[in-house]
């Protein structure tokens, strides 16, 4: 078979080979509907490709390491990240190029394309993987062209796509994807129409933009709506925009435009051409026999169709892939959002837990105490659903630096441009700096760490103790509970003491490197995009700060809660009688640090009590931290575990979090149950940012982390290839 086929000689019996959205456009070429010039390369050339580059062995090995019904949506990520950047480093090899080259030249020569998506099944009866694969506008010429198709090739295996082929248990081994080539179309107006509303079966739907269809699919430029009766296309309701820009093409790709004050004050679609636009969308539902979803654009007065398919109905009411869609945004929107989350959102939620830190819980009445635990109730879970609608929107801004890092540097390492992220403040990395400082005063002061050692914390030491109370009243609230201040001083000088014993451990990752790998990331970027890169690295910075310190802010709310809750609890463990409503608040809730921490025990897991033989083994997870490291293992399960760490060990927990991270500067590295590049929704999960900083090999995503090993386990972690060697101790 031909690498290519011409969009006018394709016939319904090729769709299984060109996807359906290249079939589509030719069925409607056939029809004499207007629709750009096309050439399509289909899925046996994609195969191809996988096999002569050995890409198929690879990305099989990536969706290998658990099986693919068990991967959360961080595992996916972080799989999707690499197998991304193996289609980047992967080259078609000389006869594919040349054959491709010489049939894209022959059809398009320097003509603007777009190059778009086309799976089989991507837009059939059952499935829609609308907004799932990419699709790349106003490409040039032959080597451009083909290296997009590259990037549509990785989109097939993009966290988006494959969470969907999870959901709908697709077999994921079987994808395989085709690309449509199509000229692109000088768009004055574009849109979108629904031959029949996914809200009310009665009506139509029509959208509309001035300049290219992206800014309204991408939700860059708000588009004109109208309703219309389904039937006679009588205009029902008509709500205006606010027309303020178009997306239009440029040497860079497509860029916003200010639109002329005509354009602002007028509709992007008249009377007969939205009439065209309708009568287009029915006649397409009665043709495919399903109420259809078209993309359309005008130039030069003729209406193009650029796509047509069924409209799906799955019931998603408990679909969160939508949520999760919503986390891929435009650097203008996360812009947005970052001045709403650092002016307005965090000060207030520091504000708040200031407030009621002042509060006395032992002066409240039984009565008091019980509305005050139910008001603290109420605002945690304010600040939590805060947490998940604007918080983890804005720290997935890495994710988009991370795409465009790779798609323009094209590193070896995937992960490389966390490095450009590094050394930005903190408040996990401010603690452990604290932390540091209290270890050196201990380190350096001879006769202050033996009497620390006999266990004599003596208040004559005053530079000390004021020193460490310092860090309690910023920190002490983040990783264990309130309590009498002398009590919190002495639980954490076994801590303190193993850091002093253990030497001072610096960050990784220097300034200089950082801005030698910022001034490399830039000069990628000609003149008229220095600014669009240099603003997403500014976000990605802040939205990297934000996934560690999120957590850290959450907790000083949640913090208040324990305190009201832990109250009454001391109340009702004292023996006095306490009101039956004070009682009620107590059950109404479970505390919110009683976490999950994984009791999904393996059905051949044992200790060796049974007679089992139990031998050292491999448990694979997801290479998060590069390294190897040795060591015991210490398992913490809750926070009471962390004052029991020792230097040299390695971390083994459900999942980190920046109340954990005190610890990580004493360990040999960390494995993680739970793991991805996302975590609780931070991009970039806390236990692989922190190791990366700290230069410790790391290893997520462990099924098997918190039941099959046992303190003191000795473990062998490749953080390169997402392993761990297990010896249990007998």
């Amino acid at each position: 078979m031909s690498l290519t086929i011409p969009l006018e000689q394709i016939r319904p019996e090729h769709a299984t080979i060109v996807g359906g959205k290249a079939a589509v456009l030719a069925q409607m070429g056939r029809r004499g509907i207007a629709v750009p010039d096309g050439l399509s390369i289909p899925v046996e050339t994609y195969r191809r490709y996988l096999a002569e580059t050995g890409l198929a062995l690879r990305i099989a090995r990536e969706l290998n390491r658990k099986p693919f019904k068990d991967m959360r949506w961080e595992e996916l990520w972080d799989a999707a990240l690499r197998i991304r950047n193996m289609f980047l480093k992967s080259d078609l090899p000389d006869d594919l190029y040349a054959e491709l080259s010489s049939a894209v030249d022959q059809c398009f020569a320097n003509r603007p394309v777009a190059v778009r998506s086309s799976a089989p099944g991507e837009d059939d009866d059952r499935t829609s993987f609308a907004g799932l694969h990419e699709s790349f506008v106003n490409v040039r010429g032959a080597r451009a062209i083909l290296d997009h198709v590259r990037l549509v090739w990785a989109s097939l295996w993009s966290d988006r796509a494959l969470l969907y082929r999870q959901e709908l248990d697709l077999d994921v081994a079987s994808s395989s994807m085709a690309v449509l080539v199509q000229e692109l179309v000088p768009s004055e107006r574009s849109g979108v129409a629904f031959s029949e509303s996914p809200i009310n079966p009665a009506e139509s739907v029509v959208e509309a933009v001035y300049g290219l269809n992206q800014g309204l699919v991408d939700g860059t430029v708000q588009p004109d709506r109208w309703t219309l009766e389904r039937k006679t296309g009588c205009v029902l309701a008509h709500q205006p925009a606010e027309r303020s820009y178009a997306l239009v093409p440029s040497s860079e790709g497509v860029e916003k435009r200010a639109l002329s004050p005509e354009q602002r004050a007028q509709a992007p679609l008249g009377a007969g051409e939205l009439e065209q636009v309708h009568r287009l969308a029915r006649s397409l539902e009665e043709s495919f026999g399903r109420p259809q979803d078209v993309e359309w654009t005008f130039c030069n007065g003729v209406l193009y169709a650029l796509q047509s398919r069924p409209i799906t109905t799955r019931d998603e009411a408990d679909d969160q892939r939508q949520w999760y869609l919503t986390l891929t945004r435009s650097l203008e929107n996360l812009r947005g959002l970052r001045q709403r989350v650092e002016d307005e959102l965090i000060p207030e939620m520091q504000r708040v837990a200031v407030e009621l830190g002042r509060s006395d819980l032992t002066a409240l009445s039984d009565l008091e105490l019980a509305s005050e635990i139910a008001r603290r109730e109420e605002i945690y879970q304010h600040w939590v659903d805060v947490y998940w609608t604007d918080f983890i929107p804005l720290a997935h801004g890495v994710r988009l630096f991370g795409q465009v890092y790779n798609d323009t540097v094209r590193p070896e390492d995937p992960y490389e441009f966390v490095s450009l992220l590094a050394a930005t403040p903190m408040q996990s990395l401010q603690r452990n700096a604290m932390l540091e400082r209290l270890a050196a005063m201990i380190r350096g002061d001879a006769m202050r760490a033996a009497r620390l050692r006999r266990g004599e914390l003596l208040d004559e030491d005053i530079e000390f103790v004021e020193a460490l109370d310092a860090f309690l009243a910023e920190f002490g609230d983040l990783a264990w509970h309130h309590g009498q201040p002398a009590g919190e001083r002495r639980r954490l000088l076994p801590l303190l003491l193993e850091l002093a014993e253990r030497g001072s451990r610096e960050i990784q990752g220097p300034a200089k490197e950082v801005r030698e790998l910022q001034v490399r990331f830039l000069s990628f970027f000609s003149e008229d995009r220095r600014r669009f890169a240099e603003q997403l690295l500014d976000l990605a910075r802040a939205s990297y700060r934000l996934r560690d310190d999120d957590n850290i802010h959450l907790a000083r709310v949640e913090a208040q809660l324990l305190a009201a809750q832990a109250e009454a609890r001391r109340r009702l463990e004292s023996g006095q009688d306490i009101d039956p409503e004070l009682a009620a608040a107590l059950e109404r809730v479970a505390p919110p640090e009683e976490l999950d921490h994984g009791t999904d025990v393996p059905s051949d897991a044992s200790d060796g009590s049974d007679g089992w033989t139990v031998r050292p083994r491999q448990l694979l997870g997801q290479p998060a931290g590069p390294g190897v490291a040795t060591g015991p293992a210490r398992v913490v399960a809750e926070p009471s575990d962390l004052f029991e760490f020792k230097r040299g060990e390695i971390l083994v927990c459900d999942a980190v979090d920046p109340n954990m991270t005190l610890v990580v500067p004493l360990s040999a590295g960390i494995v993680e149950r739970r793991g991805g590049m996302l975590i609780r929704g931070g991009m970039l999960i806390h236990g692989a940012i922190i190791a990366r900083e700290y230069g410790l090999p790391c290893v997520t995503g462990v099924p098997e982390a918190t039941t099959r090993i046992r303190t003191g386990d000795s473990l062998t972690l490749d953080g390169h290839l997402g392993m761990v060697v297990h010896r249990p101790v007998r």
